[in-house]
C-alpha cells in the first residue's frame, strides 16, 4: 500500500509540473494565483532540472512567485533558497548574495541556513578573477568561506568551505609572486624581496612558498647578501628538499662558493629558528 501510495504521489507530481510546463509554452499562460504554492514550486524545480541554460532565469520567475502568493507558507521558505541557488546558476552572484543573506535573516535557525551561508560565500568564490587582476573579492570570498567552517562546522558544507579557503588563499599568494617576479625581472630586488616576503610570512602554507624562498635567494645573490640568501635556501633545503626551486636555489649559491645555512639575523634568521628549531622566544 505504500508504495502504491507513493507512486500514485509522484504521478501526481509530474501532472502538476507536465499542466504547469503545458502552460509557460502557451502564449495564454494562465495566472499563476490559479496554482498552489506547491504546483508553482515544482513548476521551478522542472527549470532548473531540464538543463537549458536559459533555464535558471526561468525557475526564477516561479520562486519568486510562490513568496509572492503565498509568503507564509512553507513552500515560500522553499523558494526564497531555491531563488539564491538558481541566481548562482545564473551567475547573478549578487542577487544571490542578497537572496542568500535574506534567507539568513528571514530563517536563521532552519536546517538551510549553513546551505544559503555556503551558498552566499559561494558567490564570492566564484567571482574570483584570474590572478593578475584585483584582489578584492577574494578577500571577501575568505571572510565567506571561514564563516562556514566556524559557524557550521558540523555541516556538509564546512569540508567544501575548507578546501575553497585554501584555494582562496593561494590565490593570493599567486598574485603577490606574480608582482614579485614582475620586480625581479626589472631588476627591482628590494621591491621583489618585499612581495615574497609577504608570502613566506604571511602565506607560507600555500603551494606558493618554495617559489617565493627561492626568487628570495635569487634577489639577495643580486644584491649581494650572502647571509640572507644562504639562510633562505636553508629554510628552502630543510622544508621543500624535493622541490625543484631547492634544487634551482642550490646551484645559485653553489655558484658562487656557497651553502645553504642559516647566516646573520635578518628577518629569514629569525623565521628559521622559529620553524626550524622551534625557538619562538
Amino acid at each position: 500500500m505504500a508504495l502504491g501510495r507513493t507512486a500514485a504521489l509522484r504521478v501526481g507530481s509530474l501532472v502538476l509540473v507536465a499542466t504547469l510546463a503545458a502552460c509557460g509554452s502557451s502564449n495564454k499562460e494562465p495566472p499563476l494565483e490559479n496554482f498552489t504554492a506547491e504546483e508553482i514550486y515544482k513548476r521551478g524545480e522542472y527549470e532548473l532540472e531540464v538543463g537549458n541554460p536559459r533555464r535558471p532565469v526561468e525557475a526564477l520567475r516561479y520562486f519568486s512567485e510562490v513568496e509572492r502568493l503565498y509568503p507564509y507558507s512553507e513552500y515560500a521558505k522553499r523558494a526564497l533558497i531555491m531563488q539564491a541557488f538558481a541566481q548562482h546558476k545564473a551567475k547573478k552572484y549578487e542577487d544571490a548574495r542578497a537572496s542568500a543573506q535574506r534567507y539568513l535573516d528571514t530563517y536563521p535557525g532552519s536546517e538551510d541556513a549553513a546551505y544559503a551561508k555556503y551558498l552566499l560565500a559561494l558567490s564570492y568564490y566564484d567571482q574570483i578573477d584570474e590572478v593578475g587582476r584585483d584582489q578584492g573579492l577574494t578577500f571577501q570570498a575568505l571572510q565567506a568561506l571561514r564563516a562556514v567552517i566556524e559557524e557550521y562546522p558540523n555541516s556538509d558544507y564546512a569540508r567544501s568551505a575548507a578546501l575553497k579557503f585554501d584555494l582562496a588563499f593561494d590565490h593570493l599568494a599567486s598574485k603577490e609572486m606574480e608582482i614579485g617576479r614582475f620586480y625581479l625581472k626589472k631588476g627591482h630586488y628590494t621591491a621583489a624581496i618585499n612581495r615574497f616576503r609577504v608570502v613566506v610570512e604571511q602565506y607560507q602554507t600555500t603551494t606558493q612558498t618554495p617559489e617565493a624562498l627561492m626568487r628570495l635567494v635569487e634577489a639577495y645573490l643580486s644584491l649581494g647578501l650572502t647571509d640572507e640568501a644562504q639562510t633562505a635556501g636553508a629554510i628552502l633545503g630543510h622544508n621543500f628538499q624535493s622541490s625543484p626551486f631547492y634544487e634551482d636555489a642550490y646551484k645559485r649559491l653553489q655558484k658562487q662558493g656557497l651553502e645553504p645555512e642559516a647566516k646573520g639575523t635578518s628577518w629569514l634568521s629569525t623565521i628559521y629558528r622559529q620553524v626550524i628549531k622551534g625557538e619562538w622566544l
